[in-house]
């Protein structure tokens, strides 16, 4: 099987086994729909790569009373007594920023470019979030 392409959405519905086998397997498979192309792909590899062509660059600050965690550039960040702690608020924050993002953010001028990050939080587990967070891909 090769890349898949459909150019209407009735034409994807029923073929709709293979377009899920093609990008199960990694292969390319898109959908035609009106003006717009769109793109099906395997959640893990979609989140993999976005984890690694966007490293977090989030700063670790240790301060008298715990940790603060940011990432320069988003208005996200979050405190904790330990740096565990600290990791895991901004687990919390990363999420109540995407569900904000989902919901009002992404037609902002200021918010529209965080798309991949939303996708990258989306799709990751805490622990997926934590390892971005500190440098580590999996």
């Amino acid at each position: 099987m090769t890349a898949v392409h459909y150019a209407s959405y009735t034409e994807a519905r029923s073929h709709l086994k293979a377009l899920l086998d093609a990008a199960e397997r990694g292969r390319v498979a898109t959908i035609r729909r009106g003006s717009a192309s769109l793109a099906l792909v395997d959640v893990g590899r979609l989140r993999h790569l976005l984890a690694t062509v966007a490293p977090s660059r989030a700063q670790v600050v240790p301060e008298a009373e715990g940790w603060s965690v940011f990432i320069p550039g988003l208005p996200v960040a979050a405190d904790g007594a330990s740096f565990g702690e600290a990791l895991t608020e901004m687990v919390a924050a990363l999420r109540e920023y995407a569900e904000d993002w989902q919901d009002h953010l992404l037609d902002a001028p200021d918010h529209r470019e965080n798309w991949g990050l939303v996708q990258l939080i989306s799709l990751s587990d805490d622990d997926q979030l934590r390892d971005w967070l500190v440098g580590k891909t999996r």
